[in-house]
């Protein structure tokens, strides 16, 4: 009987798939929630068997659970400047912030003994919310500026004394807007305190093929941009300001010519008849493209 009641929806699924981009956005948007919380229920034993909690090293097992789910939604990373994380000691990765999607991309270039801060209501997020926490994130509460300058000035302590990297989001929030929000300052003044220096780190737009208001999320080709680090060796919290605007003007830079460079949009896109458009717009949301799976 219940196989009966599954046969509409197994009939009905390829035609909303085949036809719907909204359809698909929502589908896309759900398995990848649903997709990372099953991830983290298997990750969770794997860690606290290899840490016995809470450890930075355990970002390592969730780096190498979570690099495949790229594939799943038609996701490639172009990389460059990889010689500018090849080295040693504590730093602050900056990057800019377009969606849930970035984690991907962390994932894609997270140097070893490096973790992130995050919004304190993430560590609510089920199951993702204990990966986090197993992972050593820095949480902080936007809310009470107190509060989260507390925890960065500790965390400033732990970045010396424990030699590991954080990565941060200096727009403080997503933006999917085509450029970047001015920075907060706590990710400069984390370096500062710190006396360690900036890594900037740059996505490509999402525009081509990610559009939340629009409801369109096709497959596509994300540049990640690794710029030379930022020195604040001998700065002082009156160089904050002068560090976040450098760090911004090269961030926008890079934003602006990566952006027009990426070939954003996997698949070719040629005009085609009306009988042909739903086979494109298929293959574009990534439902008919072959991908190597990583195992």
């Amino acid at each position: 009987m219940d196989a009966v009641w599954m046969l509409p929806v197994l009939l009905v699924l390829p035609l909303l798939l085949w036809t719907s981009s909204t359809f698909v956005y929502y589908f896309k948007k759900c398995f990848y929630v649903a997709y990372m919380m099953l991830l983290a229920v298997a990750t969770i034993p794997l860690c606290i068997l290899k840490s016995g909690g809470r450890d930075i090293e355990n970002m390592r097992v969730i780096r190498f659970m979570v690099r495949h789910v790229k594939y799943f939604l038609g996701l490639r990373y172009q990389v460059s400047g990889w010689e500018h994380l090849q080295t040693e000691g504590p730093y602050v990765i900056i990057s800019n912030h377009q969606s849930s999607l970035d984690v991907l991309g962390m994932m894609e270039i997270l140097p070893d003994r490096c973790t992130m801060v995050a919004k304190k209501e993430l560590v609510w997020a089920g199951t993702v919310g204990m990966i986090c926490w197993l992972g050593g994130i820095v949480f902080i509460n936007r809310q009470k500026t107190r509060d989260a300058k507390n925890v960065m000035s500790e965390a400033a302590k732990t970045m010396i004394a424990d030699q590991i990297r954080l990565w941060v989001f200096p727009e403080g929030t997503r933006n999917q807007n085509g450029g970047l929000l001015p920075f907060k300052k706590g990710a400069f003044h984390l370096a500062v305190q710190a006396q360690v220096r900036v890594t900037p780190i740059v996505f490509s737009s999402y525009s081509n093929f990610y559009l939340r208001k629009q409801k369109r999320f096709l497959t596509g080709t994300i540049t990640l941009k690794i710029l030379p680090k930022i020195e604040t060796k001998g700065l002082t919290a009156d160089d904050v300001t002068a560090l976040s605007d450098q760090s911004f003007g090269v961030m926008h830079s890079a934003f602006l010519e990566i952006s027009s460079q990426a070939p954003q949009c996997n698949g070719a896109v040629q005009p085609l008849s009306a009988a042909g458009a739903p086979y494109l717009s298929l293959r574009q949301q990534g439902w008919l493209e072959t991908t190597p799976l990583p195992w």
